[in-house]
């Protein structure tokens, strides 16, 4: 096992920690604390509680008790899609909002902007990150700007892939839609 392997699996076990101790704070599943950090950085394509399962890479049962919890505790609210008329989003309510302004997302962060060459260790770790996805076949997701479908127009921006208008905040969120442009494996 190489230095850096080493690594990763030590930084893996701080960081399960610390959504573990962050979970616990707050009366959560650490799973249920993942689920409000993923729901507050993803965009329309991606508040789907089946996007849910992709991203974590669990059931839909699993999916559809944690979203019961989160509900139940006044953390999120479901709404239906007025375009799509089965389609459920998930919104994060203020108090949910509350819960992650200190987490272990913003420690990790915070860590990360003071390494020197913060942009180049975050390169690394996207390539990293999509390299590894393939290995595993799973689906990317990635921030919709950096996407092959992201298209600038004259009314601001459009996802080529479902031609839909894109609101600015919208297009600095995650998607799973999402897809590397041919020249980058950015994700």
């Amino acid at each position: 096992m190489s230095t850096s392997s080493l690594l990763l699996e030590r930084l893996s076990a701080l960081i399960q920690q610390a959504v573990r101790d962050d979970a616990a704070r707050h009366g959560l599943l650490p799973i249920q604390l993942q689920v409000l950090h993923y729901l507050v950085q993803a965009n329309r394509y991606s508040d789907l509680p089946i996007a849910i399962a992709e991203y974590f890479g669990i059931t839909r049962g699993t999916v559809s008790q944690t979203l019961a919890v989160l509900e139940r505790r006044g953390l999120l609210v479901k709404q239906t899609d007025p375009r799509h008329g089965k389609r459920i989003h998930l919104q994060l309510t203020d108090n949910a909002r509350q819960i992650l302004e200190h987490s272990w997302v913003q420690r990790l962060d915070s860590a990360l902007h003071s390494l020197p060459a913060a942009e180049h260790t975050e390169a690394g770790l996207r390539e990293l990150l999509s390299a590894l996805q393939r290995l595993n076949g799973q689906q990317a997701f990635g921030i919709c700007q950096h996407c092959v479908h992201f298209c600038p127009d004259s009314h601001g921006h459009h996802c080529g892939l479902t031609s839909e208008p894109l609101e600015s905040e919208q297009s600095q969120l995650i998607c799973r839609e999402w897809q590397a442009p041919a020249q980058s494996r950015e994700t």
